[in-house]
């Protein structure tokens, strides 16, 4: 298992009438949070891209336990549980106050593509590399699923194949 942890300020822009983090901003700090992590592996998506990998999300899931505020200390947790499978790969997120009190959960299932054609492509062969030490010998080969805990909803997957394919 991969974990990497960012902090993130709550800016006042962030916020909503209620003075909470407006919901839609989750996705942004789960996107700095994949980023950063990346960023820590050797891994930047400039290159990524510049190689013709694109890598959009293809499934996106919040649970909002507690509000945060502005100017609050987050610490983003990313998690990686598992190796990916094929294209898709799949990060966890915990948010934490400075209280270390458990704010929000989520996950994005992400998809490697073709940047030209959209279609989806396998992981990239050097960002497997840098990803496998962090993994045993039997999780690599087990199949990508979301988390599925009696309260959470398992995500159906993402970018099913259309008949034919």
């Amino acid at each position: 298992m991969y974990s990497h942890d960012t902090q993130i300020r709550v800016r006042y822009a962030e916020t909503d009438q209620m003075g909470y983090v407006y919901h839609g901003n989750y996705a942004a700090y789960f996107e700095v949070a994949r980023t950063e992590a990346f960023r820590q592996l050797g891994i930047r998506y400039k290159d990524m891209e510049a190689d013709g990998v694109g890598m959009p999300v293809g499934e996106l899931r919040t649970r909002f336990r507690r509000p945060a505020r502005y100017d609050d200390l987050l610490t983003v947790r990313l998690l990686l549980k598992q190796p990916a499978e094929g294209s898709r790969v799949l990060f966890e997120y915990e948010i934490y106050n400075e209280a270390q009190e458990l704010l929000t959960e989520g996950h994005t299932l992400m998809v490697f593509v073709n940047a030209a054609t959209g279609r989806p492509v396998p992981m990239p062969a050097d960002i497997q590399a840098k990803l496998v030490p962090y993994f045993q010998e039997d999780e690599l080969t087990s199949p990508l699923t979301p988390p599925a805990k009696p309260s959470e909803a398992p995500a159906p997957a993402a970018f099913p194949k259309k008949s034919g394919e």
